[in-house]
């Protein structure tokens, strides 16, 4: 399928939602709820918009909702929970960090006595 096939599969979804969210104003008035809904639906119009002017990438394996769930659940490319890995040395910190900062759970060890 074409990018233009696939846009346009994606607009007449936007157009459907947009009918959706204009019946839930009509029953609902306006609303925080709806205006959220309403906001969602302009920020995905406003990325499809974008994305129609933007070049398609190289293509990628995705199944349905992003969910990899040959890797364990994760979104694909990425680790479950849809995190990046972040490697932490081992090596001990700098002690001078911690100078001045209250250990959480045993109280204040400031040098000022009130």
């Amino acid at each position: 399928m074409s990018s233009t096939a696939e846009l346009g599969d994606v607009l007449r979804a936007l157009a459907q939602l947009r009918t959706g969210v204009d019946e839930l104003y009509a029953r609902y008035g306006d609303t925080p709820v709806v205006r959220r809904v309403e906001n969602d639906l302009q920020r995905l119009e406003i990325d499809v918009s974008e994305l129609s002017t933007a070049a398609p990438g190289p293509p990628s394996q995705r199944s349905h909702g992003g969910r990899d769930t040959s890797r364990g659940g994760g979104v694909a490319g990425r680790p479950s929970g849809g995190q990046e890995i972040v490697e932490v040395p081992d090596t001990p910190y700098d002690p001078s960090w911690w100078r001045g900062v209250d250990d959480e759970g045993v109280g204040g060890q400031s040098a000022h006595q009130d």
